[in-house]
C-alpha cells in the first residue's frame, strides 16, 4: 500500500461492505460508517431507531443539505481520522457524495461490493439484526429488501458510485473467496 489513505466501500444493502469493512479496519483501517450520523440524530432526539425514524432523518438531513448530505457532515469525521492514519468508509451512497468526495480527495479510492440480488435478499432474510450501538446488520424479508433496492437507485443515485467504482469485488461465494480477492486488491491498492 503506498500513499492510499481513504477509500469508500458501496454496493447494495446486503452485498457485504460490512465483510469489506471489517477487513479493512483489521488491517490498520480506521473506520467510518457515513450513515452513523442519522443514528446518532436518532438517540440525540431521544427516538427508537427504526427504519421510519431513520428514514425521516435522512430525509431532512438530504432537505437541508442537498444529496450530497451525508458527505458534508461526515467531512469534519474524515478529516480527523485522516490525520490520524488511514480510512475505510462504509456507505458512500449517492452519487452527489461520490462528487464532493472526488473533488475533496482526488486519491480516494472506491470499492464496489457486489453481490446478486437473489444472494443478498437471502442474507438479508437470514441476518441477525445487531444488537450493539452501531446497528450495522439488520435483518430484512426479501420485499423490503426489494423495495430499499429501488428506493435507493431511484432517490438517491446509488447506482453512480456503483458504475464508477475504482474497482469491484464479487462477493457471491464463499466469504475466504471473497477476503482472499480484498487482500489481493489491498496488495495492490
Amino acid at each position: 500500500m503506498n500513499e492510499l489513505k481513504l477509500i469508500a466501500l458501496v454496493g447494495m444493502c446486503g452485498a457485504g461492505k460490512s465483510v469489506a469493512a471489517d477487513f479493512f479496519v483489521s488491517h490498520g483501517f480506521q473506520f467510518l460508517r457515513f450513515g452513523q450520523i442519522t443514528l446518532d440524530e436518532v438517540q440525540k432526539r431521544d427516538l427508537a431507531p427504526t427504519e421510519e425514524n431513520e428514514k425521516q432523518i435522512r430525509e431532512q438531513f438530504r432537505q437541508q443539505y442537498g444529496m450530497g448530505a451525508f458527505a458534508i457532515l461526515n467531512l469534519p469525521k474524515i478529516e480527523n481520522l485522516l490525520a490520524a492514519g488511514p480510512v475505510i468508509i462504509d456507505g458512500l451512497y449517492s452519487w452527489s457524495e461520490y462528487k464532493i468526495l472526488k473533488e475533496k480527495y482526488p486519491e480516494l479510492k472506491v470499492i464496489a461490493i457486489y453481490a446478486s440480488p437473489q444472494t443478498r435478499y437471502t442474507r438479508l432474510t437470514q441476518r441477525k439484526t445487531s444488537t450493539d450501538a452501531l446497528l450495522r446488520n439488520r435483518q430484512m424479508s426479501a420485499e423490503k429488501a426489494r423495495q430499499r433496492d429501488f428506493a435507493e437507485i431511484e432517490n438517491i443515485e446509488k447506482g453512480g458510485p456503483i458504475a464508477m467504482a475504482d474497482y469491484t469485488i464479487s462477493n457471491e461465494g464463499a466469504l475466504k473467496n471473497t477476503i482472499k480477492e480484498l487482500k489481493n486488491l489491498l496488495k495492490n491498492l
